[in-house]
């Protein structure tokens, strides 16, 4: 519902920096205007899109990743379901970071409710303007904890932080990953807030958000060896 491209300009520039690698933001369509699956169709489109024309952007669609951070961390880890459902591209890393990636009530969204910057009840109001219908909620391209299967998803780095509504839903994430087999790379960041991860300069410049940042990039660096 919220953030563009020049929103989420620092952590992408910052993500190229670390990895030297091509780093394409997508323009996604927000809700309420556009609802589910109006962003996954645009994440999906450009993944595909990346997959065939990388090179065309001195990238390489051989050594495919997908990043976000909240919402887009869900599209994210969406666009890594729906790559390894359809069998292409073939994703090599998913990066998620706080990642909205189920609708029930866990026990983090209740103790850090309110007070630490995303409120439990702004949550639940951007799920309702983002869902549309109802009919959408067993839809595990809505919600990725819904998929019946985990397994032979590409290897993940899941970051969370402690006081975060969504921390406990983004470890239970990586926990069902780790069941199914994949290899998980799990963190939840002590005394951080939601939206740590793009505080890279002042006047919020953390030592956390770059820590995570060079956890994500040892990692995809991992996985694009592989």
């Amino acid at each position: 519902m919220v953030g563009d491209l020049d929103s989420h300009d620092r952590p992408c520039r910052e993500l190229t920096n670390a990895t030297g690698c091509l780093v394409v933001s997508v323009d996604y369509r927000l809700a309420p205007e556009h609802p589910f699956p109006a962003a996954v169709e645009d994440c999906v489109a450009a993944t595909r899109w990346l997959g065939e024309h990388a090179g065309e952007l001195d990238g390489d669609p051989e050594r495919l990743a997908v990043a976000g951070d909240s919402a887009g961390a869900n599209l994210a880890a969406v666009v890594a379901l729906e790559a390894r459902d359809r069998g292409a591209p073939e994703v090599a890393h998913q990066a998620l970071v706080y990642p909205v990636v189920d609708d029930e009530v866990y026990d983090s969204s209740v103790e850090n409710a309110e007070g630490y910057g995303l409120e439990a009840d702004v949550g639940r109001w951007f799920d309702e303007c983002y869902v549309g219908s109802e009919v959408h909620r067993a839809n595990p391209y809505l919600y990725p904890m819904k998929a019946c299967d985990h397994s032979g998803l590409p290897p993940a780095t899941v970051l969370t932080a402690e006081f975060d509504p969504l921390r406990d839903e983004g470890i239970a994430y990586a926990e069902r990953l780790s069941s199914a087999g994949v290899r998980v790379t799990r963190r939840t960041y002590e005394g951080m807030i939601h939206g740590f991860f793009s505080m890279l300069q002042e006047p919020f410049d953390l030592d956390a958000a770059h820590d995570a940042m060079a956890l994500i990039a040892d990692d995809l660096e991992t996985s694009f060896g592989e």
